[in-house]
């Protein structure tokens, strides 16, 4: 096993304005699974090709261990990747895929055999080691891939948003194993997705890219309670969080109207008359006393236990979009207005100019 450290990092396509990834800087411990995510063209899928020898490197070092890296070929690395597409030949057999990089790397047959059964044992694959990838279904072939990884004994998993091709239900089952499956193995694991809830449930640590730049890595608990700054804020949590510029008035802020305390030291070193306040649906509430600032409901989306009331308020003439979650079992309908207010100790507060998250 290993540490994967990305040293001022900079892949730069030729002909592109910006670099794919600018001066990134990451450390991934021994063991730890830690997930890429961000938008599409983020630089994600760069940064894992990196690693993978499969993309030249500009600038900066790149370690596995104590090893440079930099210009070591990719065969040479002792890493394992699954892709998104499964990759299976489809004239072999399941155990034949899964031991086919033994064989090339001239394992014997029966070291090969016994490392095969160990990683089919692992994945629930066992019945299915004689069938051909056409006969099965897309989760099987996925777990056939993984295998095929497994039985490699790398020092590092790289896996390139290998759950995009199942639907909704074996996606969830599916990446539960994953994560459970690369703890047990205690492999150092990097894993690039889009998808964000994907990334909050999996990861250790999740490190979120916006056009080639880290914005943020922490965990995930962390990224959502203290988003660094106003990218990350609106990336991670599903829905997003409410993001608008109020004024800064004394003793808090105005919010469309309504005066919420916020305390002088929470706002920092901020210099101008407005800061942007962030909101979560479940830390804005529907006010049950007649107080608060009046939200016209656009859209309810209603999900059995609770519901999401995506509206909007009026300020100073502007349209502010709002979502507010509510554990009514009978929400309000589509025009209605509610009276709502922020809760002030879960406000996340954000500098206009620079969007960075002001001190507390």
């Amino acid at each position: 096993m290993a540490t994967v450290t990305f040293s001022d990092i900079t892949r730069h396509y030729p002909g592109a304005e910006k670099p794919a990834v600018d001066g990134l800087d990451l450390e991934i411990a021994d063991g730890e699974f830690l997930v890429l995510v961000g938008p599409s063209g983020c630089g994600k899928t760069t940064t894992l090709r990196m690693l993978a020898g499969l993309e030249e490197i500009d600038n900066g070092q790149l370690f596995i261990g104590d090893t440079d890296v930099t210009y070591v070929e990719s065969k040479d690395r002792d890493i394992a990747m699954v892709f998104q597409n499964y990759a299976l030949y489809p004239h072999m057999s399941v155990a034949e895929n899964m031991g086919f990089a033994l064989k090339i790397a001239g394992v014997s047959k029966d070291e090969r055999s016994r490392r095969i059964v160990e990683a089919a044992r692992m994945l629930d694959l066992e019945p299915y080691l004689d069938r051909k990838p056409k006969a099965l279904s897309g989760g099987q072939r996925q777990r056939v891939a993984m295998g095929r990884a497994i039985v490699r004994s790398p020092q590092v998993f790289l896996m390139d948003e290998p759950l995009s091709n199942l639907d909704a239900k074996l996606r969830v089952q599916t990446r539960n194993q994953v994560a459970r499956l690369t703890r047990t193995l205690g492999v150092t694991t990097m894993y690039v997705t889009h998808d964000q809830i994907e990334a909050m449930t999996m990861g250790d640590r999740v490190a979120v890219l916006d056009g080639g730049v880290l914005q943020q890595v922490d965990t995930p608990r962390n990224l959502y309670a203290r988003p660094a700054n106003r990218f990350v804020a609106s990336f991670i949590g599903s829905p997003a969080m409410s993001l608008i510029d109020v004024p800064i008035v004394d003793g808090g802020i105005d919010f469309a109207g309504l005066a919420v305390p916020v305390e002088r030291r929470t706002l920092g070193a901020t210099r101008g008359v407005k800061v942007t306040v962030g909101v979560r649906p479940e830390s804005m509430h529907v006010s049950t006393d007649g107080t608060g600032v009046d939200m016209t409901i656009d859209m309810v989306e209603e999900l059995g236990a609770d519901a999401y009331l995506y509206g909007h308020v009026m300020a100073g003439g502007t349209r502010l979009p709002i979502t507010v979650r509510t554990g009514d079992r009978t929400p309000p309908p589509v025009d209605a207005v509610v009276q709502i207010r922020p809760e002030p100790s879960a406000l996340h507060l954000f500098d206009c100019d620079s969007g960075l998250r002001l001190s507390a």
